[in-house]
């Protein structure tokens, strides 16, 4: 394959003469697919396709997943190709593969880079792998062959793997010095999907930058800079089962995954991925936008100030946050969204502190990212406008918390005692109210000499994950802090305090581009509740509830979870106070406050809610009332309320029913909130006389005390036209009395999904639903199960005549039904899809059972014929499973009225398997458990069973001595 630009690179770092990083993905690309007749497949999204174990698309192969695991359906594009090349997208940030932390502390650690790899699905092997990728090295890229070291599985004596010998030899055929050709152990050269699955020894190729004649073995995988991995290539040739065995796979496999940064940084003559053209436009993008020197590639102490780690940080983030956001991963608060949101701010946090740039710089570098990548991903270009959008939009949120927590950190560091660590109630503070990763705060610390108290962080962690789990201990706090006893009750009424003024909480609108914006609120401290007794002051680390003349935070109360957030005293813009929880008690709204310093009576504060988890909160809120609506019209005028609960991950409804709902009725209550979604209804809300609002015909309304005037939220009607004497609009719509936040419109909701439908009690359902992207998650992952239990029925409908065969797509059903009945997806497909699998179960076991019989039968044949008319006979038969063998002696046994039988017989294993069937002629003095026992007994294996029938296993090493036994046994008793 004639390249068509000169390889050989200048001696001279970055000279004229190197291959652009473009060229190198090219000729990748083109070399798999024009000389070895490779299929060039797109990268697939770094958002994983209905994997709910990933976070992001980390690895080449993730898409090829269903290949190798044999759930592809046969029908489907991908199982129609035998060899694959591409270029994947890839993140590593979060989960098990995670190289957050060390971005920007080296020059080779990155959060999205590009795998190219080449695939072979049952087709070529290690000889056509090995040859392939040394081919394309040596005599594509130009790469000298003495600077390439090759490593190969040295064998484990533990799982009884040999060295990968038929490897070694195949690199010396091509040539390779066998000083070059090294072993290592299963650490380095086996590959493993994961706990479970297709797995097998790898083959790494080394590249050592120095040169110069040296012989750099010594190096390889020892953490050198010097001599780096650039290639892996994988051989599937296992399968690692739940018991830990390995069993050879039905087809071999070949994955192989070459990082193209580091590639680039080989063939542009480059010691750091981030001097290469991949990265060097960005570098010089930073520059010109930020009030610091160049970049010099410095690392640890002689990187003074953490400026070239900056440099690193905010390059490498930016490609992420391009790349994520693009294929619909969006800065946000759970899973991949809330990684991604480290990501982002870890960057602003770096370009602001440590780079001095203007806020907008992260966003200014998009245009240079698309610049670099758009020729390998031209998705990118279209979505230039809202990347920047969204960084920039994030920035400022995060820009306006940044230098509150550092003016914050600067404060509380002047009062520190010294050599003392930083104060965990503050760091949690920060972590909790400004949206700080906890790394950040340790970074900003470490700047400054000052270690954290993590144990008290980790305790305040602790206790705040157990009062969100709802755990006994929590709700003692919350009880303690919150909940007002009686006596103080009258107590504030006899002071004449006045209840607290929570109007505030609605005071919310949609601003100018959309977004909702809520308001701040001011207010005095009325009192202090600590210890279920009022008080006027509280000390510092003293959690208590705090009550307030007004307040816009809601209140946990008519099944919608409280508010969170922060207040701060006014003049002490840098002193948080969080929020954890709100509670509403006669009347009085109690903040369930950590103070941070003392906290009066008559301090004067401001309110400030935490946004996402309100807006969160609202969404849920409007998609229950949806809910409501769409049961009762789906299921009928009889469906009631019976409860509900609202968080910001998810809603909970429960109603009357005469019966479960349907997979078709779920359908169809999906779908009348999704039309109602799609009309974008605008959400009425109005306070009304308590006995007005009871004339409304069709309202919905729990049987529960409401305050008067009491709150109406009509569902695009006005709140008027339903009040209107004789109006029917009611029964078209949603109209509830209700207290709670809700959406402006119902458009926000996006999407609802029922992930959860069950029966209470007689009469009574209750079901679980997501909004939002958690219910196209959910959805996508019900689309990929769907395809994987499809794949399995059609491998059903071929009725293998193996039983182990058989055996293994049994453990398939069985592992997917455990999959489908606990994985968040819509419910009417997990029920469809559990009828499926309970089908295929049946028609597997029935299946095996058949198969089964069919060969104890003629196994039965043979032993007859072999002893004829024996009153005992002791024998050894081949079986595949205990099974098996159990319905030979059954047979035998049925077939011979008062013949007694024990069989046994040897496993590839090693393990000797034992059955026996006593004549009931024989008994009681014969026992078949006894006679089970003493054989297993002789083979150091044991046994078990009744008077008639019994079975057990053991060491072959004493099958001999077993069939003795057997006979001596039986000579004793009869």
């Amino acid at each position: 394959l004639a390249a068509p630009w000169r390889w050989r690179c200048s001696p001279r770092r970055g000279g004229a003469g190197c291959p652009s990083a473009g060229q190198v993905r090219a000729a990748f690309l083109r070399f798999f697919q024009e000389r070895h007749d490779h299929h060039r497949l797109p990268s697939a999204p770094v958002r994983p396709r209905g994997d709910p174990r990933l976070l992001f698309v980390n690895a080449g192969m993730n898409q090829f997943k269903p290949v190798f695991l044999g759930t592809v359906h046969p029908r489907s594009e991908l199982a129609q190709h035998r060899r694959v090349v591409n270029s994947q997208k890839c993140v590593r940030a979060g989960g098990k593969h995670n190289d957050l932390e060390d971005v920007g502390r080296d020059t080779y650690h990155h959060t999205f880079f590009e795998m190219l790899g080449n695939w072979s699905f049952g087709d070529y092997f290690k000889e056509e792998a090995c040859s392939m990728a040394w081919e394309l090295l040596t005599e594509v890229y130009e790469i000298p062959r003495d600077r390439l070291y090759v490593t190969y599985f040295g064998g484990d004596s533990l799982l009884g793997l040999s060295a990968d010998e038929e490897c070694r030899d195949v690199w010396l055929r091509l040539g390779v010095p066998a000083s070059h050709v090294l072993p290592f152990a299963l650490k380095d050269n086996f590959w493993e999907m994961g706990d479970t699955g297709p797995c097998g020894p790898c083959t790494e190729i080394h590249y050592d930058h120095v040169g110069g004649g040296r012989n750099a073995a010594a190096l390889v995988n020892q953490g050198s800079p010097d001599v780096v991995e650039i290639w892996n290539l994988v051989f599937m040739q296992y399968s690692r089962e739940v018991e830990g065995n390995l069993l050879p796979l039905p087809q071999h496999h070949v994955d192989t995954g070459m990082g193209l940064e580091r590639l680039v940084a080989v063939l542009q003559n480059k010691h750091s991925n981030y001097d290469t053209d991949l990265f060097t436009p960005i570098l010089d993008a930073i520059h010109k936008g930020c009030r610091v020197p160049r970049y010099e590639g410095l690392v640890g102490g002689a990187d003074v100030g953490h400026v070239n780690m900056a440099y690193r940080v905010v390059a490498d983030h930016v490609r992420t946050l391009c790349i994520c956001i693009t294929d619909g991963i969006y800065p946000g608060f759970s899973g991949a969204e809330l990684v991604l949101r480290r990501i982002l701010r870890r960057a602003v946090r770096f370009c602001s502190e440590v780079l001095h740039a203007p806020p907008g710089l992260l966003a200014s570098l998009v245009p240079t990212v698309v610049e670099v990548l758009e020729d390998a991903y031209p998705e990118l270009t279209k979505n230039a406008d809202q990347i920047m959008d969204i960084i920039n939009e994030n920035e400022a949120a995060f820009l306006s918390s940044l230098q509150r927590g550092r003016r914050i950190i600067e404060q509380t560091v002047q009062q520190m005692e010294p050599s003392t660590n930083f104060p965990a109630e503050v760091a949690w503070s920060l972590h909790g109210n400004l949206g700080f990763p906890l790394d950040l705060i340790d970074l900003m610390l470490e700047e400054k000499g000052i270690s954290l108290d993590s144990a008290g962080f980790n305790k305040l962690a602790l206790e705040d994950a157990k009062r969100k789990a709802g755990g006994p201990q929590a709700g003692q706090l919350e009880d303690t802090n919150t909940h007002l006893d009686v006596h103080s009750l009258a107590e504030l009424r006899n002071n004449n305090v006045p209840a607290t003024d929570d109007s505030p909480k609605y005071a919310y609108a949609l601003g100018q581009h959309g977004q909702y914006e809520f308001r701040p609120c001011q207010a005095t401290v009325l009192m202090l509740y600590k210890d279920q007794r009022l008080q006027k002051e509280v000390g510092a680390g003293q959690r208590c509830g705090v009550i307030l003349d007004r307040t816009n935070f809601y209140a946990e109360q008519g099944g919608q979870a409280s508010d969170q957030g922060y207040m701060i005293r006014l003049g002490q813009q840098n002193i948080l106070f969080p929020v954890e929880s709100v509670r509403l008690c006669g009347g009085y709204v109690i903040h369930e406050v950590t103070a941070v310093e003392i906290l009066r009576a008559g301090d004067q504060v401001q309110l400030f809610v935490d946004e996402a988890q309100r807006l969160a909160c609202m969404t849920n809120h409007t998609a229950t009332h949806l809910l409501n609506f769409a049961l009762r019209h789906v299921l009928g005028d009889h469906t009631e309320q019976r409860g509900s609960h609202v968080t910001a991950e998810r809603l909970r409804f429960d109603f009357d029913t005469k019966g479960p709902v349907t997979v078709e009725q779920l359908q169809q209550v999906e779908q009348v909130v999704q039309d109602v979604i799609k009309r974008n209804e605008v959400v009425h809300m109005a306070e009304v006389p308590l006995a007005l609002a009871r004339t409304v015909q069709g309202l919905r309304a729990m049987d529960e005390g409401y305050p008067d005037p009491v709150r109406i939220v009509s569902l695009g009607v006005p709140v008027e036209n339903v009040l209107t004497c004789d109006s029917e609009a009611a029964m078209q719509t949603s109209v509830e009395l209700c207290c709670g936040t809700h959406l402006l419109q119902t458009g926000a909701v996006e999407d609802l999904a029922i992930i959860s439908e069950r029966q209470l009690v007689k009469g009574i359902s209750r079901v679980i639903a997501v909004t939002g992207g958690q219910a196209k998650q959910a959805r996508e992952v019900g689309q990929y199960l769907a395809t994987e239990v499809d794949s399995v029925s059609l491998r059903m409908k071929q009725r293998s005549t193996s039983i182990p065969e058989m055996q293994n797509l049994s453990k398939e059903v069985g592992q997917l039904t455990k999959v489908v009945a606990s994985t968040a997806m819509p419910q009417w497909q997990r029920k469809e899809l559990q009828t499926i699998l309970k089908a295929l179960q049946r028609t597997a076991n029935t299946a095996i059972k058949k198969l089964e019989i069919q060969q104890a039968e003629k196994k039965v044949q043979s032993l007859l014929a072999k002893h004829c008319n024996q009153p005992v006979i002791i024998d050894t038969v081949p079986a595949e499973s205990l099974s098996i063998l159990m319905k030979v002696v059954n047979q035998l046994c049925n077939k011979s009225p008062g013949t007694s039988v024990l069989l046994l017989s040897p496993q590839v294993s090693g393990e000797v398997l034992c059955a026996c069937q006593v004549s009931k002629d024989c008994l009681p003095v014969f026992s078949a458990a006894d006679w089970a026992v003493a054989v297993c007994t002789q083979m150091e294996g044991k046994a078990g069973g009744s008077p008639i029938v019994a079975k057990g296993s053991g060491s072959a090493k004493g099958m001999q001595g077993a069939l003795t036994t057997a006979l001596e046994f039986v000579q004793s008793k009869l």
